[in-house]
């Protein structure tokens, strides 16, 4: 009966997938309201199935007894601790507002690309999205030609630019939660450095095709209107490293590095609450409006990862027990498999799950071997091959990582014309895949 209980995870996923899609749903599902609606429904049937449904042999058993440990873990050990460092992130890099008007060079619109992805790491792939796209859209508010600068904008500063940090992208910052240690991720700087130097030069040769094709008097009112780059909120650079110290040394899993101290539970979540508190109260209340700040973003994503939270829980017990059944053994196999599922599902469960199967693959001799919190333990080239196929590949599909659909909405409304849903994937399969067909042969 234990298949039963894998449906309402993949229920909800695909009800995030095809709602906004749908013509008769698109408009219902914009309600944040609907939307915890629906996560609820499926976190109710999990629970359901877990008070009637789980039991006998097989992985999940003694359901109604496992239940209570399963919703803290899922709610109290994940889902806060996530939705904690998401919120602080979120309120901290709103506080900064950059604005300007510079000619839109291709050069230029390549060092906006460029300083995206390296933010990306730093204050998250949501926080440097918001923070460029609006400045970028007003640079090429001139030029006719845009949406192939908004499509590699999806692909770098949303994605790939986040993989070296936890606090970059939200699966990463699940692995941290599980125990891989902070500053790991930092030994995927190749596969990182690789493809944003590809994506950039492969951008900057469109841009300038694209900038020679410009009407004469587009590039004429591009050059007539300059703006210098003026930066607002200097002070939350400050409230940023804390939230970076605090999630970097205040696991209370752990002592904290050079002394005997463990923090209690939870001080990590405070400390960073507190600077998004300070974060609010120095920052000018211009700045938030100049960047239409408010919490709608914040409240989709607590709205349906509560759901996915607790869904989630039994398609993680069955395969820490039948991962290794699944014929997947080579780092590339985890790459694919992983980048596959989060091209078209949501990238930070997908990334849980497969971490899962990952662990329970038999260790390889000589093989890095890194512990997890819950006990298990990992080989390190298939955690790096989870790690970029979950980061990398939610670059395939506008519902593959939370900032795609944002810049996509805020893009159309500055008049920028979108590709559709496959249209997207046309961009994606002609630049992204052969470039992940290389990265493939780094995990060999």
């Amino acid at each position: 009966m234990w298949v039963v209980g894998l449906l309402p995870f993949f229920g909800l996923l695909l009800a995030i997938a095809v709602l906004p899609l749908l013509s008769a749903t698109r408009h219902w599902w914009e309600s944040n309201r609907n939307r915890l609606i629906v996560s609820l429904v499926f976190a109710g049937l999990t629970i359901a199935y877990y008070l009637v449904l789980a039991g006998g042999p097989g992985p999940i058993a003694n359901g109604a007894q496992l239940l209570p440990h399963v919703l803290r873990h899922a709610i109290v050990d994940e889902y806060l601790p996530f939705m904690v460092l998401l919120l602080s992130l979120f309120v901290i890099s709103g506080g900064f507002h950059l604005s300007g008007d510079l000619p839109a060079h291709p050069l230029t619109n390549t060092l906006f690309l460029a300083a995206g992805t390296v933010l990306a790491s730093i204050i998250g792939t949501t926080g440097a999205s918001m923070l460029l796209i609006r400045p970028l859209l007003q640079t090429n508010s001139e030029r006719r030609f845009v949406t192939h600068t908004m499509v590699f904008f999806i692909f770098l500063v949303s994605n790939i630019g986040g993989c070296l940090l936890p606090i970059g992208d939200p699966p990463l910052f699940l692995g941290y939660l599980q125990g891989v240690p902070f500053l790991w991720t930092l030994v995927l700087w190749k596969q990182w450095a690789f493809c944003s130097a590809a994506l950039l030069l492969i951008y900057f040769l469109w841009d300038s095709k694209s900038y020679r094709r410009e009407p004469i008097s587009s590039i004429r009112r591009d050059e007539a209107i300059r703006v210098p780059l003026r930066l607002r909120g200097w002070i939350n650079f400050v409230w940023l490293a804390g939230v970076v110290l605090a999630v970097a040394l205040l696991d209370n899993a752990r002592v904290v590095p050079g002394t005997n101290w463990q923090p209690f539970r939870f001080l990590r979540e405070l400390i960073m609450l507190a600077f998004a508190g300070l974060s609010l109260l120095t920052t000018p209340a211009a700045v938030r409006k100049a960047n239409q700040f408010d919490y709608s973003a914040i409240l989709e994503v607590a709205a349906m990862f509560i759901g996915i939270f607790i869904t989630m829980q039994v398609p993680v017990a069955v395969l820490s027990l039948h991962g290794s059944s699944l014929g997947l053994t080579q780092p590339w196999h985890f790459f694919w498999a992983t980048g596959g599922l989060s091209s078209f599902l949501d990238n930070a469960p997908t990334y849980v799950v497969f971490l899962e199967t990952a662990s329970a693959t038999p260790p390889a001799p000589g093989a890095e071997i890194i512990q997890l919190v819950n006990g298990h333990s990992i080989r390190a080239d298939l955690l790096a091959a989870v790690s970029l196929g979950a980061v990398f590949m939610g670059a395939n599909t506008y519902i593959g990582n939370g900032p795609n659909f944002m810049v996509k909405s805020i893009a159309e409304k500055a008049g920028v014309k979108m590709p559709s849903f496959l249209g997207f994937m046309i961009y994606s399969g002609l630049v992204l895949v052969p470039l992940f067909v290389v990265v493939s042969f780094f995990l060999r």
